[in-house]
């Protein structure tokens, strides 16, 4: 019978070999994940490399982030710290984030990131406490290059109890229990609740609406692509489905450099199209503005 070790190699190695990169990097907190995947890159492919970020927000931080590296070097991979300074707009969550994710790019290959079922099922209900559309509850992607995470069908208990067969000591981030974050209290108050009353398998089945989803919005922007450009004569784009319309109206803006669109902001983008009835232009992010105008429509500067 196949244990949690054997689990974790089998998803890494199917991963790897529909991805096939010509480089790996393991980016590592110290927690139990992130080491479960590295202790497996290391038996699969040693000398890959693994990067500790430090984002210096704790006491000790440093420390964690050197004894990870040991870790990860005594694994068989090429270990660095990274540190970074955290700043910027979005709360300390998405500043934080940031600040990683720039930290762990790479020049060439993939960078693997131990992303779980857990962490997907979170982000799941996140998105549909937030209202912010399919995409948002399509959850992580398995691979958006450069970013991999082959443990998306592996559960935390899992990567928990594969540490703990392979003798792997990791690190309990105090923010994981910080009741502060809204992820922390959707893993220790509403998932247990929804486990309980809809007698588990919760996790599992909000994945598979996260693929599902995923599968769903890459057909319609397939579609969508075919009237790229198009988008400005509204005459093109009227008649076509909603969601199709403004998967084209969407692209459209972003093309045109409008960054962080919500589904608020695309909806009154679209209201333009479909239920036109000489309304003024509609304020977006990054200071642009989105008119109708002789039967097209225009984005420009706010003045």
């Amino acid at each position: 019978m196949n244990g949690p070790v054997a689990e974790i190699r089998t998803a890494v190695r199917r991963f790897l070999e529909l991805v096939q990169p010509e480089a790996v990097t393991v980016a590592v907190s110290g927690g139990a994940d992130s080491l479960a995947l590295a202790a497996c890159v290391g038996r699969l492919m040693p000398g890959s490399s693994a990067v500790v970020v430090d984002h210096q927000l704790q006491p000790g931080s440093a420390d964690v982030a050197l004894r990870a590296a040991g870790q990860c070097s005594a694994f068989g991979l090429v270990a660095r710290v990274e540190p970074v300074v955290v700043s910027g707009p979005g709360g300390p969550e998405a500043a934080a984030r940031n600040a990683r994710y720039e930290a762990l790019r790479p020049a060439s290959g993939v960078v693997l990131l131990g992303h779980t079922l857990d962490d997907q099922a979170e982000t799941v209900l996140l998105g549909l406490g937030r209202g912010s559309g399919p995409r948002s509850i399509a959850g992580m992607r398995p691979f958006d290059a450069p970013w991999g995470r082959p443990l998306l069908g592996v559960s935390r208990a899992v990567t928990r109890a594969a540490c703990v067969e392979q003798g792997i000591e990791w690190w309990e981030d105090p923010h994981n229990s910080d009741p502060s974050f809204t992820r922390v209290r959707l893993r220790s108050e509403v998932m247990p609740l929804l486990e309980a009353v809809l007698q588990g398998g919760v996790s599992s089945s909000l994945a598979r609406t996260a693929a599902q989803l995923r599968e769903d919005c890459d057909a319609l922007d397939s579609l969508a692509e075919a009237f790229a450009g198009d988008c400005c004569a509204v005459d093109d784009i009227a008649e076509l489905p909603a969601a199709l319309r403004r998967r084209v109206v969407r692209t459209w803006l972003m093309d045109e450099g409008v960054p962080e669109l919500s589904d608020s902001h695309l909806r009154r983008v679209d209201a333009l199209v479909s239920e036109w009835r000489g309304q003024g232009g509609v304020w977006l992010p990054g200071g642009f503005v989105v008119r109708r105008a002789h039967g097209r429509l225009v984005v420009e500067p706010q003045s």
